[in-house]
């Protein structure tokens, strides 16, 4: 539970003056209908707010009645109560220039790794219309930001339709390091909670190339020819960047989508064995890096392992499970009370590409059948 004033204000509430040294904030825990007294001191003065967070480096002490625990949450800039118990009061000590830089680093990692690994739910869709969600995000400190959080845009593409989405936190700095230039900014992962529309792999039932003349250039300056596997899908090569990016992201995120270089499967072998053995043979047997903005999600992006992936080639740097489907598994498929079914961008084999059940099955599905489509996407 969070609470406070400061440079982040989640609600528009009064002070009160009620004894002499401490404030009652009125309607910060509504659901208890309690009132919270607070003593702010500055440098050994009484104050009545908190200092901005640019004044210097506090450190903080809070010490509260009733064995009530408090503690200063530096990331959101305000105070963080548990076991909130009736006629709290709580004292707030600030020292300025009271941490070193390193010490307030510190503090500030250690908020990241508790919203990476706290679920949430909070509609932070205020955030996106003010544009504070990119501060938050570009600064490193993800200040009032979860995983699990979820805002919702109404937008027209390019044709003028409107498209409602409701976009999920999925995930914060998780690709931090990795690919082939070195990605060092801030981010968060993003995911729609429900996929756009059901859409086909391949044309055909394959999945080989969708263009035999196909050739491009990759990020270390190779010329890739007779591209296959996930790369050379119609999926990767119209569908995510013709219409998911152009008439479903771009007008909601516009400049703040990253683009980054990613390993991804470009080449298929048919004579491969894979997870299904040797008699529906075929593998991705090889890799490239590319520069991506929008991408299906691996089977390790939402499983936490490989299940009928054909082969290495199909995870890349997608090798780690997003954090939202460790706190909430039942993401993985449903959303409230909708299930559904998606595709996922690893070769199962000769016929398919792996995707995830309405029933929450690991499952492979015909190249050419129509299902969900449901890209990952970074902004900062």
């Amino acid at each position: 539970m969070f609470w406070g004033g400061g440079i982040l204000v989640y609600r528009t509430y009064a002070l009160y003056q009620e004894e002499k040294e401490y404030n009652v904030i009125k309607g910060i825990v509504p659901d208890f209908g309690y009132d919270i007294k607070l003593a702010i001191n500055i440098d050994g003065e009484d104050a009545d707010s908190v200092p901005e967070r640019g004044d210097g480096l506090y450190k903080t002490n809070v010490t509260c009645n009733n064995k009530v625990i408090g503690k200063w949450d530096y990331n959101a800039w305000n105070l963080r109560i548990d076991n909130l118990k009736k006629d709290t009061k709580c004292t707030i000590e600030f020292e300025s220039n009271g941490i070193t830089k390193e010490q307030y680093d510190e503090y500030i990692s250690e908020g990241v790794s508790l919203r990476r690994n706290t679920y949430r739910g909070k509609d932070i869709t205020s955030y996106y219309e003010d544009k504070s969600l990119y501060e938050m995000i570009s600064s490193g400190r993800f200040d009032d930001i979860y995983v699990g959080d979820y805002f919702t845009t109404t937008k027209p593409d390019s044709n003028g339709e409107n498209h409602t989405v409701t976009w999920l936190i999925a995930d914060l700095n998780n690709y931090l390091h990795s690919g082939y230039n070195d990605l060092t900014t801030n981010h968060a992962t993003i995911i729609p909670a429900q996929p756009f529309y059901n859409a086909q792999m391949n044309t055909e039932t394959t999945t080989g190339v969708v263009d035999e003349k196909l050739t491009l250039q990759t990020k270390d300056n190779q010329t890739r020819t007779n591209v296959g596997a996930y790369v050379g899908s119609k999926m990767k090569q119209e569908i995510l960047p013709d219409d998911i990016l152009k008439n479903y992201i771009e007008p909601v995120f516009g400049e703040n989508i990253i683009t980054y270089t990613n390993l991804l499967a470009d080449q298929y072998d048919g004579n491969r064995s894979n997870q299904y053995g040797t008699t529906n043979g075929g593998a991705s047997s090889g890799w490239a890096w590319y520069d991506s903005q929008l991408d299906l999600m691996s089977e390790v992006n939402v499983y936490g392992s490989t299940v009928w992936s054909s082969s290495g080639y199909d995870i890349g740097i997608d090798n780690r499970q997003y954090a939202i489907f460790k706190l909430k598994p039942e993401f993985i498929n449903s959303y409230g009370t909708t299930r559904f079914h998606y595709w996922l961008k690893a070769v199962a084999l000769s016929t398919g590409f792996a995707g995830v059940g309405d029933g929450g099955v690991a499952d492979a599905y015909a190249a050419s059948y129509s299902h969900g489509v449901r890209p990952r996407f970074l902004i900062d």
